[in-house]
């Protein structure tokens, strides 16, 4: 019985060990990952419009995007806008159109190009949002490894307290 239960305690120290080492290595690199999210936001200088912004968005008026929050909001923004411009159209639909007119219509030539460059902005806009829900996972499961790394550790430890020593 002392035996398995030494086997035990190893077992559960050397696990404990690495959840403790690994769960802080995670911490820092959802934050290192947080860091290049808001660096990459911020350098694209993109700023909401003071005004003409729809109600829900209108508490960022005038804000910079720096966070994964901002570019879901002004990817909203975005979405709203080009459903304005093509009607609720989808480049898809836009390309489907102009091929059906031999794609000779100059208007719809437009339309697609503004549908493209607007789908293509907010699914970047989304990127970023979705790779700052992802830092965030990395650092909370980061520190419940740390702690479950810990726990390991400390019953481990009392584990070989009550095993009598047979050296």
């Amino acid at each position: 019985m002392d035996g398995s239960r030494r086997r035990t305690g190893t077992l559960l120290g050397t696990v404990g060990t690495a959840l403790a080492v690994v769960g802080p290595v995670m911490v820092l690199r959802g934050r290192s990952g947080r860091r290049e999210i808001r660096a990459e936001l911020a350098d694209q200088k993109i700023t909401f419009p003071e005004g003409g912004l729809p109600g829900e968005l209108a508490a960022h008026a005038g804000r910079r995007v720096e966070t994964g929050r901002d570019a879901h909001a002004y990817a909203q923004f975005i979405k709203g806008n080009l459903a304005h411009a093509t009607g609720g159209r989808t480049y898809a639909e836009i390309t489907a159109e102009l091929h059906a007119t031999g794609g000779d219509d100059e208007k719809l030539a437009k339309l697609r190009q503004t549908a493209f460059m607007g789908q293509s902005l907010r699914a970047s806009l989304m990127s970023a949002y979705q790779a700052w829900h992802l830092t965030t996972l990395v650092m909370g499961l980061g520190t419940a490894l740390t702690g479950l790394g810990a726990a390991l550790v400390a019953t481990a430890n009392a584990l070989a307290e009550r095993s009598p020593d047979r050296s």
